[in-house]
C-alpha cells in the first residue's frame, strides 16, 4: 500500500527521523531507542539517498554515544560506499568518510584512516568546506604520528587551495596551523617569515569581528609561545599586552549567527571561552618564567574555575590539556613558594588525570616525571630525585625539556659531592659557552649558574663569579626574577666567604628583597641566613637580630611544610615511576 503512494515514503522516513531524533536528544538520551527508529528506516526498502544518510545517521550515533565500534564501522562504510553511487550527495559521502576516519584512528586502524582520507580529499575538490575539513583532519593525523612534515605540507597544500578558491580567513588558519608546527620542529627559519605573511593576511582580512579577532588570538599565542620557549620574558611582554586586549575584545563581540557566503570560511580555530583559558594559560606561563608566582597563582585559579564550568558542558580533550598545563605550571610555583604538600597533591591530580587518558600520558609523563624529581629535591630525597630525572629523560624527545631536566640533574649531582664523573658528563652537554642544546635564554642563563654553582662548592671563587656575573647580564636582560635571586645570593655568599662583607651585604640584601616579591622560600632562607651572620660580622646587633628572626621563621614553615608533605600517603609517588594502563596505588 505504502510502495503505491508517492508521497508516504517521505511521511513515513519523517516520521522515524523525527522520533529517533526525540529520543537522542532527550534528557537523558534514549539511544537504544533512538537506533531501533533508525534501523526501522530499512524495513521500507528506502531508495539509496534516504539509505545512505540513515547508515550515516545510525554510524553516527553508535559512534558518539556507544561503544559498539564494530556496528558503528559497519555503518559508516555502508555509508561511504552508497554515497559514492549517488549523485551530488557530497556531505553524506564527506561526512561518512571524516567520522569512519576517526573511528578508525581510536581502533589504532591509521594505516586504514590514511588512504581513506586521500581518497575523500581527492575528490572533494569541488566542495570548499569539504576539502578544507578533510586537508586538516589528515594533517591532525599526521601530527599525532609526530610525522610534522607530512603535516606541513598537506597545510601548505590547503593554504594554497584557500587562496585560490577566494578564502583568505581559511589560508590564514592553515598557515598559522603549519607555523605552529614549525614551531615545534624548531624550524625558526622557516617560521619567521611564514608569521610575517599571516600578520598581514590577518590585518588586511575584512570579515567577520570574531572571526577576525580569533585569527589575531592565534597569531599572537603563537609569537608569545615562541619568546617563552626562547626564555625572552621581558621581551614577549608587548605581545602577550596585545593578546590579553585581544580576548577582551572578543569577550564584547557577540556570535554573529550570519553564515560566511564563501564555504571555505566555515571554520573556527578554537571557541571564545577556549581562547580565554589559553590566554590565562600564556599569561602563567609568562608570570611562572618571570618569576611573578603570585600573579601566575591568581591566573591559574581563574583558569581552572573557568576550566571546571566548561567541562560540565563540554568533553573536549583539549581543555585537559589545558588543566594539566596549568597545574604543571602551578606546581612549579609552589615548590618554589614553599608549599611542597599542596604540590604533591597536584602532582597526583596530574597523574590520575594522565592515566585517564593514553592521550595526555603519551604528551606529559616525562613533565610529570621532572616535577617529582622537582619534589624530591625540594624534600631532600636525592636519590628519588635522580631516578625521576632519569626517568623523564628517558621518555621526552623536547630539546627544552631535556635541557630543563639535564640542568636540574647536574644540581642533584653537585648537592651529593660524589658524582664527578656523571656530572661532568652532564655538563658538557649544556656548556653555555660552547654549542648550547637550545636557544632558550633562561636555559643559557640557567647553565652558567649551574657552572657557578659547581666552582663555589669546589672553591674556585673567581671562576663561579665570572659564571654568575653572565646568569646576571643575562636574567637582567630578560627579568628572569628566580634565576637574578639566586645569583645573587650566591654572589653575596662568596663574598662573605672572602671576608668581603661590605660587597657581600650589596649582593644579599637586593637578593632578599627580589626573593620576598617573587616569593621564593629558600632564597628567603638562605638570604636571612647570610644577612644574620654578615651583621654580626658588621656589629649590626639589632639587624643581626631581626634577620636571626625571620630565618627562624622561615625555616619553621619549610619544617612544617616538609613534614607535612612528607606525611602525605602521595609521598610514595617519589619511588613509582608512572605507569600507562594501571590504577595508582598510593
Amino acid at each position: 500500500k505504502m510502495a503505491s503512494n508517492v508521497e508516504a515514503p517521505e511521511r513515513w522516513y519523517l516520521a522515524l527521523l523525527g522520533f529517533a531524533e526525540h529520543f537522542r536528544t532527550s534528557s537523558p538520551p534514549k539511544i537504544r531507542l533512538c537506533v531501533h527508529c533508525l534501523q526501522a528506516v530499512f524495513q521500507f526498502k528506502p531508495p539509496q539517498r534516504i539509505e545512505a544518510r540513515t547508515h550515516l545517521q545510525l554510524g553516527s550515533v553508535l559512534y558518539h554515544h556507544t561503544k559498539n565500534s564494530e556496528l558503528a564501522r559497519n555503518h559508516l562504510e555502508k555509508a561511504w560506499y552508497i554515497s559514492q553511487q549517488v549523485p551530488q550527495f557530497e556531505d553524506v559521502k564527506f561526512e561518512a568518510a571524516s567520522i569512519l576516519s576517526e573511528l578508525f584512528c581510536q581502533q589504532n586502524l591509521v594505516d586504514s584512516a590514511k588512504p581513506l582520507l586521500r581518497k575523500a580529499i581527492q575528490i572533494s575538490q569541488q566542495t570548499p568546506y569539504w576539502h578544507c575539513r578533510l586537508l586538516f583532519q589528515l594533517a591532525q593525523l599526521h601530527t599525532l604520528e609526530k610525522d610534522l612534515v607530512s603535516a606541513c605540507d598537506l597545510l601548505g597544500v590547503g593554504a594554497e587551495y584557500a587562496r585560490v578558491v577566494g578564502s583568505e580567513y581559511t589560508r590564514a588558519l592553515f598557515l598559522l596551523s603549519k607555523g605552529m608546527l614549525l614551531l615545534m620542529e624548531r624550524k625558526l627559519g622557516e617560521v619567521h617569515p611564514l608569521l610575517t605573511l599571516c600578520g598581514t593576511i590577518v590585518e588586511n582580512w575584512q570579515g567577520n569581528p570574531i572571526q577576525k579577532e580569533s585569527l589575531r588570538v592565534f597569531f599572537l599565542v603563537l609569537q608569545v609561545t615562541h619568546y617563552l620557549d626562547a626564555g625572552q620574558v621581558k621581551s614577549v611582554k608587548p605581545c602577550l599586552k596585545q593578546l590579553q586586549q585581544c580576548i577582551q575584545t572578543i569577550s564584547t563581540l557577540h556570535d554573529d549567527e550570519i553564515l560566511p557566503s564563501n564555504p571555505a570560511d566555515l571554520f573556527h580555530w578554537l571557541p571564545k571561552e577556549h581562547m580565554c583559558v589559553l590566554v590565562y594559560l600564556v599569561t602563567v606561563m609568562h608570570s611562572m618564567q618571570a618569576g611573578y608566582l603570585e600573579k601566575a597563582q591568581k591566573y591559574t585559579d581563574k583558569a581552572l574555575m573557568q576550566l571546571e564550568k566548561l567541562k560540565m558542558l563540554d568533553c573536549s580533550p583539549i581543555l585537559s590539556t589545558f588543566q594539566v598545563i596549568l597545574l604543571e605550571h602551578i606546581i612549579m610555583c609552589r615548590l618554589v613558594t614553599g608549599h611542597k604538600a599542596t604540590a604533591l597533591q597536584e602532582i597526583s591530580q596530574v597523574c590520575q588525570l594522565c592515566q585517564q587518558s593514553p592521550r595526555l600520558f603519551t604528551n606529559h609523563a616525562a613533565q610529570l616525571h621532572t616535577l617529582l624529581g622537582l619534589y624530591c629535591i625540594s624534600v631532600n630525597c636525592m636519590d628519588n630525585a635522580e631516578a625521576q630525572f632519569t626517568t623523564a629523560l628517558r621518555l621526552t624527545t623536547h630539546q627544552e625539556l631535556w635541557t630543563y631536566i639535564v640542568t636540574n640533574l647536574a644540581s642533584v649531582y653537585i648537592r651529593e659531592g660524589n658524582r664527578h664523573q656523571e656530572l661532568y658528563s652532564l655538563l658538557e652537554r649544556i656548556n653555555p659557552d660552547h654549542n648550547f642544546p637550545v636557544s632558550s635564554h633562561c636555559l643559557r642563563a640557567a647553565a652558567f649558574y649551574i657552572r657557578g654553582l659547581l666552582s663555589f662548592f669546589q672553591g674556585r671563587y673567581n671562576e663561579a663569579k665570572r659564571f654568575l656575573r653572565e646568569t646576571l647580564k643575562m636574567s637582567n636582560a630578560e627579568d628572569l626574577n628566580r634565576l637574578t635571586a639566586c645569583s645573587l645570593v650566591l654572589l653575596g655568599h662568596i663574598f662573605y666567604v672572602l671576608g668581603n662583607h661590605r660587597e657581600s651585604n650589596n649582593m644579599v640584601v637586593p637578593a632578599m628583597q627580589l626573593a620576598s616579591k617573587i616569593p621564593d622560600m629558600s632564597v628567603q632562607l638562605w638570604s636571612s641566613a647570610l644577612l644574620k651572620d654578615l651583621n654580626k660580622a658588621l656589629g649590626n646587633t639589632m639587624d643581626a637580630h631581626e634577620a636571626a628572626q625571620m630565618h627562624q621563621n622561615f625555616s619553621q614553615q619549610l619544617l612544617q611544610d616538609h613534614i607535612a608533605a612528607c606525611s602525605l600517603p602521595e609521598h610514595n609517588l617519589i619511588s613509582v615511576q608512572i605507569k600507562r594502563p594501571c590504577t595508582m596505588h598510593l
